[in-house]
C-alpha cells in the first residue's frame, strides 16, 4: 500500500441544486487561470458533469463511485493522479447515498475513504438565521471532520454582509477547524440549467465559456481562493496504488497500428456518455479506438472489429439521425455480419426499428431490434442495477456468463416495446428484480449502462470474440 500526494478538495452541498456544479466550474477556470495542473472528479455515475470538467474546461474527469469501484478502486483512481490539484464535486446532499440508513454510495464515504477535505455549498436564498443551524446540524454528522471551508450561495452581498460576520463567529465557537470562505451571489446569467435527470448538455447552454468565466470572476471576488488551494495542499496522502482495478494489461496481439483490433465508439452530441474507466479498459488491453458520429459521418469506421453504442440523448437529434441513410445503412450491415456490439441506454434506442418523439412522431433507426422506442412522459427506471443471472434466453455462452455480476445503473424516459429477457437484473438493498437486455449474435444491447471493472471478464471475453470474427 503507498501514498500519493493529490492536493484535492470535494464540493459538496446539502441538497441537489444547491450550486456544486456551477461553483465546480468556477473553481476549476480559475485554478486553471492559475496555470495549475489539474483534475477534476465527480461522484457518482452521472456522466454529464464530467463534460462539463472535459469539453468546456479542458480539464481531465473521470467518475468515482464506490457501487461500482469500492473504497479502494476509488483510492487507486485517485492515486494515479500524484503531484496535480483535484477538484471532486459531490452528489446530491453530502450524506446522501444508496439508503438513508447509512453512508453507502454517498460523497462523504468518498471523501473518508480518501481523506479529502470538502467545502460545503450551501443555498442560503429564502433564509436566514436558519442556515447556520443547517449548517451546524451537518457539522454534527461530520464525524472525520472532513469539512473545513463553507461557502454560502445564492445570497445576495448586502445580506451576506450581516449574516456572514454572525455565522463566522459562531462557526469558530462551534468547528474552529471550519471557515467561511465567503459568498457566491446568485446571477441567473451564469445558472446551467437542467433537463430531465442531468444538466443540460454544454454544447446546449449558449456562450458557456463565458458563463463559467464570468462565474470564476465572481468566485474570485465573493470567497477565498487562496484560501482553498491552502486547504487542497493540506489534504493528506492518498492511500492506494496507482493501479486501477481491473486494468491489468491484457494486449490481445502481439501488434500495434493496422493489426491492433479496433473498437468503433458512437461519440458525438446524440451519444456522450461514456465511463473513462470503460474505454481505458479496452485500450489497456491493446484495442485501438476509433470514434464516429451518427449524426454526421456516412458509414461505420473502415477498421472496425467491434461496435458500442453508448447512451446520451438520441431523442433531441431524431431527425438527423433518421436522415443519415448511409450510416443507418452501415451499422445494420456490420451488426448482421456477426460483429461484437456493446448497446447501452441512448445507444440502444437507436438499434430499434424506430423512436417517436414527445409529440409521437415516429424516426426510423437502424432497425436491429425490431421494437419501437416511445416517450412516457414519466421516469421508466432510475437507480444502480447489477445482473444478477442469465435467463433460459440468454446466449448461454461463456461471453454471456461474464456479463452476470455486472454493475450498472439506469435512468430513462424512454421505453421499449422489446427491453429484453436475456437476463435478471437486481437493485442493490431493494429487492427488485426485472429482466432485461437484448442478445444476439455476438450482441449485448440494454437500457443499463454498464461499469466494466465491475466484471472485467466480461471485457476480457468480448476480446477474445473480436478476435474470433476477425480471424474466423
Amino acid at each position: 500500500m503507498g501514498e500519493t500526494q493529490v492536493k484535492r478538495i470535494m464540493i459538496a452541498a446539502p441538497s441537489s441544486s444547491s450550486g456544486k456544479t456551477t461553483v465546480t466550474c468556477a473553481l476549476l477556470q480559475a485554478l486553471a487561470d492559475r496555470g495549475l495542473d489539474l483534475v477534476a472528479f465527480k461522484c457518482g455515475p452521472d456522466y454529464i458533469d464530467p463534460l462539463f470538467h472535459q469539453k468546456v474546461l479542458g480539464v481531465e474527469s473521470r467518475n468515482l463511485d464506490t457501487y461500482f469501484a469500492g473504497q479502494e478502486g476509488i483510492r487507486r483512481i485517485m492515486s494515479s493522479y500524484g503531484g496535480r490539484y483535484a477538484v471532486i464535486e459531490g452528489v446530491m446532499g453530502i450524506y446522501d447515498g444508496r439508503s438513508p440508513d447509512s453512508l453507502e454510495g454517498s460523497c462523504y464515504e468518498i471523501a473518508k475513504a480518501s481523506g479529502t477535505p470538502i467545502v460545503l455549498v450551501v443555498d442560503a436564498s429564502s433564509t436566514s438565521r436558519t442556515v447556520i443551524s443547517v449548517i451546524k446540524g451537518i457539522l454534527l454528522d461530520d464525524t472525520s471532520h472532513l469539512i473545513k471551508g463553507v461557502i454560502l450561495n445564492k445570497i445576495s452581498p448586502s445580506f451576506y454582509e450581516r449574516l456572514g460576520p454572525v455565522l463566522d463567529k459562531e462557526l469558530r465557537e462551534f468547528r474552529c477547524d471550519v471557515r467561511l470562505l465567503g459568498c457566491f451571489p446568485r446571477s441567473e446569467d451564469i445558472a446551467v440549467k437542467s433537463r430531465h435527470l442531468g444538466l443540460l448538455l454544454p454544447g446546449e447552454v449558449d456562450d458557456i465559456k463565458r458563463r463559467i468565466s464570468e462565474a470564476a470572476s465572481i468566485l474570485e471576488e465573493g470567497t477565498g481562493v487562496d484560501e482553498i488551494i491552502a486547504i487542497m495542499e493540506d489534504a493528506p496522502f492518498v492511500r492506494g496504488t496507482s493501479a486501477i482495478q481491473g486494468s491489468q494489461k491484457k494486449p490481445c496481439l502481439g501488434s500495434k497500428g493496422k493489426h491492433a483490433l479496433t473498437l468503433s465508439v458512437a461519440f458525438d452530441d446524440a451519444f456522450c456518455f461514456y465511463y473513462r474507466d470503460n474505454l481505458d479498459m479496452f485500450k489497456e488491453r491493446g484495442v485501438e479506438i476509433n470514434f464516429f458520429s451518427p449524426l454526421t459521418d456516412e458509414r461505420l469506421p473502415d477498421r472496425c472489429d467491434a461496435l458500442l453504442l453508448g447512451g446520451g440523448y438520441p431523442e433531441n437529434h431524431l431527425k438527423e439521425l433518421s436522415g443519415n441513410k448511409s450510416m443507418l445503412l452501415s451499422i445494420k450491415e456490420a451488426i448482421d455480419r456477426g460483429i461484437p456490439s456493446l448497446a447501452e441506454c441512448g445507444g440502444f434506442m437507436y438499434l430499434h426499428r424506430e423512436i417517436s418523439d414527445m409529440q409521437g412522431k415516429s424516426f426510423g433507426m437502424v432497425g436491429a431490434v425490431d421494437a419501437k422506442c416511445r416517450y412516457m412522459g414519466r421516469l421508466v427506471r432510475f437507480g444502480y442495477m447489477q445482473i444478477e443471472k442469465e435467463t433460459e434466453h440468454s446466449p448461454q455462452d461463456e461471453l454471456s456468463r461474464c456479463l452476470v455480476g455486472m454493475k450498472g445503473h439506469e435512468f430513462h424516459y424512454y421505453d421499449s416495446s422489446r427491453s429484453g429477457d436475456s437476463f435478471l437484473a437486481c437493485k442493490p438493498l431493494k429487492g427488485a428484480s426485472w429482466e432485461c437486455m437484448v442478445t444476439g449474435d455476438n450482441a449485448f444491447w440494454g437500457f443499463p449502462h454498464f461499469y466494466y471493472r465491475s466484471a472485467p471478464g466480461f471485457i476480457d471475453a468480448f476480446i477474445e470474440r473480436m478476435k474470433e470474427v476477425r480471424y474466423g
